[in-house]
């Protein structure tokens, strides 16, 4: 984790995300409340069962990245923000999103924390293959 612009942004990478290390990243003595989330590859889409996904990120994803954490952060009622996304072969139950928010109360601290992961899922320019278990695949939020 590394600060820009006053917010703590993780990263888009390859390497397996910590919540932990993002809970702590956004840790602020002024804040009451840290609201995470922490986006998981099921075993399933849309009852087909899935073996695996893989996801694949654009060069601009992580300046997107940023960008959406400092708008969440500009929130007056927001102390930090932490965000990172996965890319590369993920199995079941490994994170693909983790994301903290810190504020003074636990109200806008969700309320932070959600449209941070909305926008994040709007706006990343990340794709996802996704493998089912009878062999086939498809490709999701890909143009």
């Amino acid at each position: 984790m590394r600060p820009v612009d006053g917010v703590t942004v993780g990263a888009v990478t390859e390497a397996p995300l910590d919540l932990a290390a993002h809970e702590a990243a956004v840790a602020d003595r002024r804040a009451g409340a840290v609201v995470s989330f922490q986006g998981v590859v099921r075993d399933h889409d849309h009852g087909r069962p899935v073996t695996l996904l893989e996801y694949e990120g654009h060069p601009t994803a992580e300046a997107v990245l940023r960008e959406v954490a400092a708008e969440i952060a500009a929130d007056p009622e927001v102390y930090a923000v932490a965000v990172s996304h996965r890319i590369g072969r993920l199995e079941i139950g490994d994170p693909a999103l983790v994301a903290a928010v810190s504020t003074a109360h636990r109200a806008a601290a969700f309320a932070a924390c959600a449209r941070l992961v909305d926008e994040v899922k709007a706006r990343l320019p990340i794709w996802k293959r996704q493998v089912f278990a009878d062999g086939t695949e498809e490709w999701v939020n890909c143009p």
